[in-house]
């Protein structure tokens, strides 16, 4: 399918700071990360990325004299300013939005800062010159203190449903919210609000490009092992309990960071024995040896001090099921991001855990261990929240799931009103 070109609107953009202004930010971003076609229009802001273009005028702004002029003049009882304002800018938009599949205004049509481009915007739409989509954050409304003035003409449009309009909310409690302001419930749709946590832990590229192949994001657990490929470091029972979680109906990953030495024959043999375990589980897709990880274009990945950082910081825990250690090394960096561990009953894992880990035995089952990480994990609050915010609110997922979906759904509904 030919990439979507998408308008993305509010009265500023960064690097103008505010929660709205972030989330333009964020969504740019993304769509452009999923290679669409992009552009941020504001009132206030700048070229605050070289991935896409930003226009600004200050006429779609909040803080604008002429604006703010215009709405003086309404509470004295004159139109006409707003009036002559809002047709400026519907001629702007309109020339300056052809060749746009969409347009996404943020707030703009349910708060009170540009009345004249709320105006501009409802002429567009009721014209089908492209779907307008308004992503509702908030509305004065909703607060028993706002000002009275709103309840009056002309400032009762941002309470007003178009039929030719759709609306996105950004939870289902502003859906309840907006649909009893508006009288209807239909074309309101919820999109959450996302994070982005290749940004927020500014994750490598090529780590990015991990995720986004093995879909690592959609995964319920995710374990790590920064071990070399070693009979010593016991990653036949890493598999072992990587089987036994999927057997529970887990979605599981197991990344194996270490690479074989291909000069040293016991342990490419070794190496050749782990894949073939793995193959034989049926988990080959959910044992990931980053070392000898190749991407779909062909091109190996490294796993360096970087990469490893990476893994510690989207992993659920630090698995070590080693024989024998003579000390413990991942113990201390997982325990410096605050990752709980999982480790075998080892002298040095003991000296170096103490009650801050989570021991098994070295004769327990891969079963019985898959359980009591599960019954582990299920204690951690903190460990739950962050799978469920990567599940369910990075960005990524919500676009795969929810927003790009969504966009094509009402690019269909648009187009039959059309024919």
């Amino acid at each position: 399918m030919n990439p979507l070109n998408i308008a993305l609107l509010h009265y500023s953009c960064p690097p103008v700071v505010g929660g709205v202004e972030e989330v333009v930010r964020q969504q740019a971003l993304l769509f452009k990360r999923y290679y669409q076609n992009v552009k941020v229009f504001a009132g206030d802001g700048g070229q605050f990325s070289n991935e896409f273009e930003v226009e600004i005028n200050p006429l779609l702004g909040s803080r604008n004299k002429s604006i703010l002029r215009a709405h003086q003049a309404l509470r004295e009882g004159n139109e006409e300013y707003v009036e002559q304002l809002a047709l400026k800018i519907y001629k702007y938009l309109k020339e300056a939005l052809q060749g746009f599949d969409v347009l996404i205004a943020h707030n703009v049509l349910t708060m009170r800062y540009n009345l004249p481009l709320t105006f501009a915007l409802f002429r567009l739409a009721q014209e089908n010159l492209l779907p307008i989509i308004s992503w509702n954050h908030d509305s004065p409304y909703f607060y028993d203190d706002h000002p009275d003035y709103l309840d009056t003409s002309p400032w009762i449009i941002l309470k007003k449903f178009h039929r030719k309009i759709f609306y996105v909310v950004i939870s289902e409690s502003r859906k309840q919210q907006f649909a009893q302001l508006y009288g209807s419930r239909e074309h309101i749709y919820v999109v959450p609000n996302g994070v982005d946590p290749i940004a927020f832990f500014r994750l490598d590229p090529l780590t990015v490009r991990l995720i986004q192949e093995e879909k690592l994001f959609e995964a319920d657990l995710i374990l790590v092992q920064p071990s070399r490929l070693h009979p010593r470091k016991n990653i036949e029972l890493s598999i072992r309990v990587t089987h036994a979680l999927h057997q529970q109906g887990v979605n599981v990953r197991f990344l194996l960071t270490g690479a074989y030495d291909p000069h040293e024959a016991k342990t490419v043999e070794y190496y050749r024995k782990l894949v073939g375990l793995a193959r034989e589980l049926g988990i080959a897709k959910q044992v990931i040896i980053v070392a000898e990880y190749k991407f779909k274009s062909g091109q190996k990945i490294t796993a360096d001090r970087i990469r490893i950082r990476d893994l510690y910081l989207i992993a659920d825990a630090l698995y070590m099921p080693s024989l024998q250690e003579g000390f413990g090394i991942p113990l201390l960096e997982a325990g410096m991001i605050k990752l709980p561990i999982i480790c075998s009953r080892i002298p040095p894992f003991e000296e170096i855990g103490g009650q801050d880990v989570v021991f098994f035995d070295l004769n327990e089952s891969p079963e019985h261990i898959a359980r009591r990480i599960l019954e582990f994990k299920q204690r951690l609050e903190p460990q739950r929240m962050f799978r469920r915010v990567i599940k369910e609110y990075t960005w990524d997922n919500i676009y795969h799931y929810r927003l790009y979906p969504l966009l094509l759904q009402i690019l269909e509904e648009f187009q039959s009103w059309q024919r």
